[in-house]
Formats: C-alpha cells, sequence, structure tokens
C-alpha cells in the first residue's frame, strides 16, 4: 500500500485535475483514475488506429499449436534460441508465448467484452484490467505522451498539459503495483475469456502421448467448467468460457482406451489471455490402469505463477519434474521419509494454518485458499498421509505395494461386521444400546458409509485420489478426530502398521487427536471440484 504521505500529496492534485474541457469535449480519462471523466473508449482507440502501427498487437489467442510449431519451422537455426532448441527432441515439447504489452491489446479486449454497455463502462474495465495487470502507468504514459491529443482535449492550464504534475501524476500510479488486485477478473463474471492449456508431459517418448481421449475441467472462485476434451495428440489449445475467477483446481483424467492410454504428466499451465493470469498446475503423476495406484483422473491444485517470472524460466520448471506429490508411490532408496517430530511440525503448521484461515476478518476469506490449505502442498492431507505412512506396512513381498486406501477399506469391512454383531447381540438380550453405544456406532456407521460412498461414486480415481478425497470429506464431517479412537482398536490396524506408529503409539495417538479437535470449531466449506458430489 502506499504510505499515507503518499496519498494526501496525491490528492492535493485533485481540484487541478478538474481543469478539464467542456463536457462537449469527446475524450477525458476515466472518472476511475480520481475524479477524471471519460465518455468513448471507441474513439480512442480509433484515434490509436490512425495513428499508430498496429500491425504487431493482434491478438492470437485463436492460434493453434501446429501453427505455431509451422511458423517455428521457417526460422533459421541461428535464430533458435537455447529453450527451442531444447524443445526440439523426441517429444515435442510445447512452449509458453509472452501476451503482448500494449495499449490497444488491452482495449481490443475491453472492447470484445459484450456484457458492458456504456463507453464509461468500457472505461472502468480498461482501467481495472490495466491495474490488475500492473500496466496503468505505463499506458497512460502512452497515451499522455501524445501533445496533439492533449492540445486537443485539454485546456492549456489543465493538469495533464503541465509535464511537472503529470509525472509526479504517473510516478505516483506507478506506485501501485506493489500490490496484487484482482479488480477486473472479480467484478465481470459474465464476460467470456480464453483459457489456454498448455500440457507438460514427461519427456521419455514411451510415456508422453496417449491414445485415450483426455479432458480437463478447470474450477476457480467465479465458477468451473463442464469437462473441456483435449484434441487428439496436442500439448496446447485454447477454449472459451465464462470468467472462471482466480482458477483453484485442475481435473485432467481420460477414458483408458486405445492401445497406449497411460500417460505420465509432470505440469498442466493455464493462462488467462486477457488478464495474462497464469496458473501452475504440478502432477508428476500417471494416468491409466495397471499403473502407479490405477488413476485415470488426477485432482490438481494450482498455483499462481508470480508476474515476474519470465514465460522461459516458467517453461523450464514446467519440464522438470515436480516433487513426488504421493507418499504412496515407491521411493528411491536414498529418500528419506521425515521423522516423527518433523511430522508433528508439519501437520501443526497444516492445522495453524487452516485455524488462522477462519479467524480472518469475513471480506479476506477466499475457498480458493483453503482448498490450497487442505490439497496444497504442505497442506492437511499431505500432512496426514504422511502421518498415517510412518510405521505403515506398505511393503508387499509378492504383488504391488499397498495404499492407505487399502488400509480404510479393510477397516470399513471390519466395522460393518461389528456394527452387525452389536445389532445382534442387542437383539437376543432385548436391551437398548446406551448412549456412548449409539455415539460409537454413529462414528462407525458414518465411516462405512463414507468409504463406500467413495468407492462406489469416484471409479476414475486413483487410490491416492480417493484418500485425499476422505481426508477433505472428514474434514468436513468432523470425523478425523472422532474416528481415531476406533482405527486404534481396529484389528487391522494390528496388522497393518508397526508399534511406534501414530495410530499403535498412545502418545503419539492422544498428540493426533488433540490437534485435529481443534478444527472441530469451524464449519468447513469445501468447493464442488473437491467433493465429486457427495453428500452424507
Amino acid at each position: 500500500m502506499m504510505p499515507i504521505t503518499l496519498h494526501r500529496t496525491f490528492y492535493s492534485h485533485m481540484s487541478r485535475m478538474c481543469a478539464l474541457s467542456p463536457p462537449s469535449s469527446k475524450f477525458g480519462l476515466p472518472d476511475l483514475i480520481f475524479f477524471l471523466k471519460s465518455r468513448n473508449i471507441f474513439e480512442i482507440a480509433s484515434y490509436l488506429g490512425a495513428n499508430f502501427d498496429l500491425s504487431s498487437m493482434a491478438l492470437e489467442t485463436d492460434m493453434t499449436p501446429s501453427t505455431v510449431r509451422g511458423r517455428d519451422r521457417h526460422k533459421t537455426p541461428d535464430r533458435k534460441s537455447p529453450l527451442e532448441r531444447r524443445s526440439l527432441g523426441s517429444c515435442d515439447q510445447p512452449l509458453l508465448r509472452q501476451l503482448p504489452v500494449s495499449l490497444t491489446f488491452d482495449m481490443r479486449n475491453v472492447q470484445a467484452m459484450s456484457d458492458i454497455k456504456t463507453h464509461i463502462g468500457y472505461a472502468r474495465a480498461w482501467v481495472r484490467l490495466s491495474l490488475e495487470k500492473k500496466l496503468l502507468s505505463r499506458h497512460l504514459r502512452t497515451l499522455l505522451a501524445d501533445s496533439a491529443l492533449l492540445r486537443s482535449q485539454y485546456k492549456r492550464y489543465a493538469f495533464l498539459r503541465c509535464e511537472d504534475e503529470k509525472e509526479q501524476f504517473l510516478y505516483h500510479l506507478l506506485t501501485l503495483n506493489a500490490v496484487d488486485y484482482f479488480c477486473f477478473t472479480n467484478t465481470y463474471p459474465n464476460t467470456k475469456l480464453p483459457y489456454r492449456v498448455v500440457i507438460f508431459p514427461s519427456r521419455k517418448a514411451s510415456a508422453a502421448t496417449t491414445t485415450a481421449n483426455s479432458w480437463v475441467a478447470i474450477s476457480g472462485t467465479l465458477g468451473e467448467t463442464s469437462p473441456v476434451p483435449i484434441p487428439r495428440g496436442a500439448l496446447e489449445f485454447v477454449f472459451h468460457h465464462k470468467n472462471l475467477g482466480v482458477l483453484t483446481t485442475l481435473r485432467i483424467g481420460h477414458d483408458n482406451s486405445g492401445l497406449s492410454p497411460k500417460w505420465m504428466l509432470e505440469h498442466l499451465v493455464v493462462k488467462n489471455e486477457v488478464t495474462g493470469h497464469t496458473y501452475k498446475f504440478p502432477c508428476g503423476r500417471w494416468l491409466g490402469r495397471g499403473i502407479d495406484d490405477d488413476s485415470t483422473e488426477r485432482l490438481l491444485v494450482g498455483e499462481l505463477v508470480p508476474r515476474h517470472v519470465d514465460s522461459e524460466e516458467l517453461v523450464e520448471a514446467c519440464r522438470t519434474p515436480p516433487r513426488c506429490r504421493s507418499p504412496s508411490v515407491p521411493r528411491r532408496p536414498s529418500e528419506i521419509r521425515p521423522s516423527v517430530p518433523e511430522i508433528q511440525h508439519m501437520l501443526g503448521d497444516a492445522v495453524n494454518n487452516i485455524v488462522k484461515f477462519y479467524y480472518r476478518r469475513k471480506q479476506e476469506k477466499d475457498r480458493s485458499t483453503l482448498t490450497l490449505l487442505l490439497c496444497g502442498e504442505m497442506g492437511l492431507v499431505y500432512c496426514l498421509e504422511q502421518t498415517l505412512l510412518c510405521g505403515f506396512k506398505s511393503a508387499r513381498l509378492f504383488g504391488r505395494n499397498l495404499y492407505l486406501w487399502d488400509y480404510f477399506v479393510r477397516v470399513k469391512e471390519q466395522f460393518e461386521a461389528a456394527l452387525l454383531e452389536d445389532i445382534d447381540k442387542c437383539e437376543c438380550l432385548g436391551q437398548s444400546p446406551g448412549d456412548k453405544e449409539l455415539e460409537q456406532g454413529a462414528v462407525l456407521q458414518c465411516f462405512c458409509h463414507l468409504v463406500e460412498q467413495i468407492c462406489t461414486s469416484s471409479h476414475s480415481l486413483g487410490k491416492d485420489g480417493k484418500f485425499q478425497l476422505f481426508v477433505c470429506l472428514c474434514a468436513r464431517e468432523h470425523l478425523l478426530h472422532r474416528m481415531l479412537p476406533h482405527l486404534a482398536a481396529s484389528r487391522i490396524t494390528q496388522e497393518m502398521f508397526e508399534e511406534q506408529s501414530f495410530l499403535r503409539n498412545p502418545n503419539l495417538l492422544t498428540y493426533l487427536r488433540q490437534i485435529l479437535e481443534s478444527l472441530d470449531e469451524f464449519d468447513i466449506v469445501l468447493e464442488n471440484s473437491l467433493t465429486k458430489g457427495i453428500i452424507l
């Protein structure tokens, strides 16, 4: 934020800024910029079109990857950058192009917004877009550099005709770049925007392509898409959709069809082709039956790429496999699992971050932040997975290694048998169960019903994806700390966990119950993209 003294200095010029031409003038700056008034942004664009070369500023959101690659083939080898030469390997990796940084590019995008009806509305949208892209000062400098335009629209004593005052005005606007705004993204929910999806598969030729029919579904703070088909063989494509807001999650999957459906993905990148916001979705997992955890669908949590990260740096980062997001995947012997104190510290931080989220002021809360705290890197799901994997006997002499979801399914079968025994016992004795027995039975029934719902409604999810969904739903239903004593007492736990695990060590179990119980006071509301429509 700007210092208070800077605000006072800035506002001291407001009275002088009103020295504009009479209302008959055809062009004034937007009233959103501190009481300046705009009438017709179309006339601004027309003036610029007559006085500037716009040939290099055309919007290219519909350019297909094949067109880009065909255009690249006409370049001479001497002109290829090292990044382009690296991309010409056995797998044709995509490239990310920067959006044009120009005044007319943003004006054309604003003019294409069909939900705005007035000229002042277009002007405000342009100001919001420029402010969000941190280009407001730069764009205004371009406009105000045209002395002929200023002389024709402003009186001689106007604020903008004074060089010193104009420079100070632009300098003050430049300080707004220190803050990240979403004033355009959050204001126009009905505007249709182009989104570019770029897929970074594994560099291994056998894992880089798939014969299956694949799709993506993207969710944000303002909405979500239905599954969008990925063009066969394409690593980059553009689709148009109503403004999704700040992107939060992405689901990618396929139907496991064809001779070679297995697909290894490192990252996905989604770029808003109007605001320039770029989101990176780390994956590092397989899609396909008979490999990894048998998943043909992955839920990925996005992270906003800072604007100072250029395209080449982002591309290089996306070609590098991310840190393995699933501790259940067999690791190299050199990789060391975190110790018990490290796990306690990680879990404590994850829970504390959720508690802090709910103690924020209401206007500062954002469900996208909660999704990140639950499913993002070092989130609650990841930390609980590390906690339960401590002392978990996952390795088997024959067959594939066990996953945590295998453990929950086996516990569910034991709980169902125990519930039936309790019902038969009460019927034989003719007694009604007490309050304690009723409460314990309710927890067991809720656990069994939740596991059954996930198994029956999420066929495309792998075992790690089902575990993630299970943790999120348990947090929503306040079941996490209540089920721990029953899990600890289960015969399955004695068979599948070592004595020093969190579920068998009394001290560690007490710690786990107490820290998860602190989430019980909050009403956790999950995004639709997380719940798969499961309602208990």
